[in-house]
């Protein structure tokens, strides 16, 4: 056998650090999107008719509809209300996360 040469499957000291870095990394993109789950983006739509909150992993927590749009009675006008809303908060919500894990996954999409 060669001297220096360990073997099948040994991990050599630059080895050890390397997996001991993503242990790390792993850990705080953990943190990170734990984090993520408690803030919250909101969004507008209608003039603030209609709003949308959705937190950092992208789940609805809120809705909120001005009375007097129902009043008026137009559901598609309201349909489309809270989908564009619903919408820009998601966007918003990706955008958060891009922010937040971004500088620790070093680029890769989530």
């Amino acid at each position: 056998m060669a001297k220096g040469f360990k073997g099948k499957g040994a991990k050599g000291p630059g080895q050890m650090g390397m997996m001991q870095q993503l242990q790390k990394l792993q850990e705080q993109l953990e943190v990170a999107q734990a984090a993520l789950a408690d803030e919250t983006v909101t969004a507008t739509a209608g003039g603030g008719a209609v709003s949308v909150t959705v937190t950092g992993d992208q789940r609805c927590q809120e809705i909120k509809i001005d009375p007097n749009l129902i009043q008026e009675g137009d559901a598609e006008m309201l349909q489309d209300l809270i989908m564009t809303a619903f919408n820009s908060a998601l966007e918003m919500s990706r955008n958060l996360a891009a922010e937040r894990l971004g500088p620790l996954a070093g680029g890769l999409p989530f």
